[in-house]
């Protein structure tokens, strides 16, 4: 595996059409690195999943929870729930990490 650095990642995303780029997989886990363009157009995921905040703020709402969120954080999302980005600045961007079976795990 490549280190995985904010800057290298970025890079890696340019290159493709997406807002998101894979960068690393092993067993059930899979690494992102996410920046959504103004509005995050994100539907509900299969897996449970973890992301840290790379740069940027804004708030964050996951089911009926809305909280503002900062660089450094880490949040988690389980599998099937509505969840996205919202008033985040345009630095904004996530690592995200998908781990696990398919409809989360229980406990």
């Amino acid at each position: 595996m490549d280190r995985l650095t904010v800057s290298n990642a970025a890079q890696q995303l340019q290159e493709v059409p997406e807002t998101f780029k894979l960068l690393f997989s092993h067993g059930s886990l899979e690494i992102e690195y996410y920046k959504p363009e103004k509005v995050d157009h994100q539907t509900p995921h299969t897996r449970d999943e973890v992301y840290v905040i790379a740069s940027g703020f804004g708030e964050f709402v996951n089911g009926d929870q809305r909280h503002a969120f900062e660089t450094g954080e880490v949040l988690f999302v389980p599998a099937g729930a509505e969840h996205r980005f919202v008033n985040f600045t345009d630095d904004f961007a996530t690592w995200v990490f998908f781990y696990g079976p398919e409809g989360g795990e229980s406990n």
